[in-house]
């Protein structure tokens, strides 16, 4: 076996991407809204609120989030790498970007929510473009950020305000609490934050 091959992540910026702060979100919501950009306010407004991972995101239907003509306050979606349910709620925002884009967009209930340029829905690599594009916009590092950066936003959030892991565990949908505690970097967030609070 040759001795020469480069590692894949070589050079790279590896582990998990950043959360957005609230600033950032409001950032990036303000710039859409202004452009006038209906299907993307839509999805960043869904997939802070949902923390869906990117392909359970794109994959959305209208009807997995609404009741006939009315978007959901609440909802359940089975996710694809676990097949295990996930309950979440839709903020006023989210709801009215929903509602815009579907009539804009004159998406029928049975509908992939963000439809792609084939039959089907929108790629995750394209999400990820979109992604990238947001934060770029708003001058952040796209390497920092990415798909899972919209996930980790919301129940990072819950976290710092409420300190209740099983609540973050809940929301994320994650089977063991061992893997909300490493996915929200919990041990180093908090250890720092004690550090700051404490006088030498």
């Amino acid at each position: 076996m040759p001795s020469h091959l480069t590692p894949w992540n070589k050079g790279k910026l590896v582990g998990q991407k950043a959360p957005l702060r609230l600033s950032d979100i409001w950032s990036i919501r303000v710039r859409l809204q202004l452009a006038g950009r209906a299907r993307d306010l839509a999805m960043f407004n869904l997939a802070i609120d949902s923390k869906l991972r990117g392909c359970d995101l794109v994959s959305l239907r209208l009807k997995d989030v609404s009741h006939g003509s009315t978007i959901a306050r609440r909802t359940i979606v089975l996710q694809r790498k676990t097949g295990r349910p996930v309950q979440f709620e839709l903020t006023e925002m989210t709801r009215s970007a929903i509602a815009d884009w579907s009539r804009q967009a004159q998406l029928a209930s049975a509908s992939y929510l963000f439809p792609g340029r084939a039959a089907g829905h929108l790629s995750t690599r394209q999400y990820a473009r979109i992604v990238e594009s947001w934060v770029t916009d708003i001058g952040l590092d796209r390497h920092s950020y990415g798909t899972h950066s919209m996930r980790r936003t919301k129940a990072s959030l819950i976290y710092r305000r409420t300190k209740n892991l099983r609540a973050v565990q809940i929301l994320l949908g994650h089977t063991k609490l061992e893997s909300t505690v490493r996915y929200l970097g919990i041990e180093v967030e908090d250890a720092l934050e004690m550090a700051e609070q404490t006088e030498a």
